[in-house]
């Protein structure tokens, strides 16, 4: 048996932890591995998950095979205004910084979430999923809020708008690399977010999604 590999099924045994800082230089190499063809200036790098590790450290999670990462999530806390959703990735993550994080803040935004290609397929992202929705459940959020990129629209793009592939991804009729997990994953669609960073593969379109935490109390709920 090879070291790390669970005996009966011979595959490496992944375990979710918190983030910390000697993690930092790895996970900066995980985002260029993960996301090859996005602008290099959304990168989250070294000084932005040491940012994160100060601000907001109880809301990053890493994959971990052994010592070493092989997957990630990075949120932080924000008052979202519903009315007025548009926003881009950089604006609501301060360029990586997390310094728009609002300790008060009643949504976790997921602003990343990411595993190594070669350790797909084994529900790593499943379970990075898993940890922030016990951490909106602990904390008591309202839920999550993300902007979900849309990988499959680059075979459609020529014959739809973005959000009639979203609507017809919701709808079941196409599956969506990205879309399609997150709607399994309990996440709706409210909208389409213009415009929301630049990946020459992907174009610069994402869906809003959120995820309603179903155990919120509001306050004078009893418990």
């Amino acid at each position: 048996m090879k070291a790390g590999l669970h005996p009966q099924e011979d595959k490496p045994l992944i375990t979710i932890a918190p983030t910390r800082p000697e993690h930092a230089a790895a996970l900066e190499a995980l985002q260029q591995a993960v996301y090859p063809t996005l602008d290099p200036a959304h990168w989250l790098r070294r000084e932005h998950i040491e940012s994160h590790l100060r601000i907001f450290p109880a809301g990053q999670f890493v994959a971990l095979d052994g010592d070493r990462p092989v997957g990630m999530t990075a949120t932080l806390r924000v008052a979202y205004d519903f009315a007025q959703p548009d926003h881009t990735f950089d604006e609501i993550i301060a360029g990586g910084f997390f310094t728009t994080h609002d300790p008060q803040g009643p949504w976790l935004y997921g602003a990343d979430i990411s595993v190594l290609p070669e350790y797909r397929g084994q529900g790593i992202a499943r379970r990075l999923y898993a940890a922030r929705h016990g951490l909106v459940q602990r904390l008591n959020l309202r839920g999550q809020i993300i902007g979900g990129m849309l990988p499959g629209f680059r075979h459609y793009r020529d014959r739809m708008a973005v959000d009639a592939y979203v609507a017809r991804v919701v709808a079941g009729e196409i599956f969506d690399p990205t879309l399609s997990v997150q709607l399994r994953n309990g996440f709706e669609v409210r909208g389409i977010l213009r415009g929301y960073l630049h990946d020459a593969a992907l174009g610069d379109d994402a869906a809003l999604l959120v995820w309603p935490n179903p155990a919120y109390r509001s306050i004078g709920t009893a418990i």
